[in-house]
């Protein structure tokens, strides 16, 4: 039987922005501490760059996580927007993507995880990966409704379909 305890199970009840340091060091990722609930890193992924940034709410035992794309979007292709964001945050397992409504905003990967009984440095990993990893996988199909002229089904079946072998 797992412990209720943090520190039983590897998990550290001080502050995981702590743990999100150690990984970002191990990483070799730039990263700012602005203050201590706030850490905020750069990471060049392989589509664009991606703005990560942690914030740990100790009142509430949550740390949230927003990785926002190096893409600026106008607000006339917003409203092309919105039915693909729609169909993407319906295939999603964890967190979800937004558009933040001031004019030129980026797209953003957000995801929130309660921790009040603190954080595995696993934990912290993962939250980094699956972020990324989810801001990789759907960036061509944004790319794609946005400067193509293919409709929001179109662009999402091309990002989800199964690929077989190597080129």
């Amino acid at each position: 039987m797992t412990s209720l305890w943090p520190e039983a199970n590897g998990a550290s009840s001080a502050n995981p922005l702590d743990l999100a340091e150690q990984v970002l060091l191990d990483r070799d990722w730039a990263f700012d501490r602005p203050e201590t609930q706030e850490l905020l890193a750069d990471h060049a992924g392989s589509w664009c760059n991606y703005r990560i940034s942690l914030n740990w709410h100790e009142e509430f035992g949550s740390l949230t996580l927003a990785c926002a794309m190096d893409t600026k979007i106008a607000p006339k292709m917003a409203a092309k927007l919105y039915p693909l964001l729609a169909k993407v945050n319906s295939k999603m397992w964890l967190g979800h993507f937004e558009m933040p409504e001031e004019e030129g905003g980026s797209l953003t990967f957000r995801y929130a995880l309660l921790a009040k009984t603190g954080v595995t440095l696993e934990t912290m990993e993962d939250l980094l990966d699956i972020a990324v990893t989810e801001c990789e996988r759907f960036y061509p199909a944004f790319q794609s409704l946005l400067w193509g002229d293919k409709s929001a089904d179109d662009v999402l079946k091309i990002v989800l379909m199964d690929t077989v072998g190597e080129a």
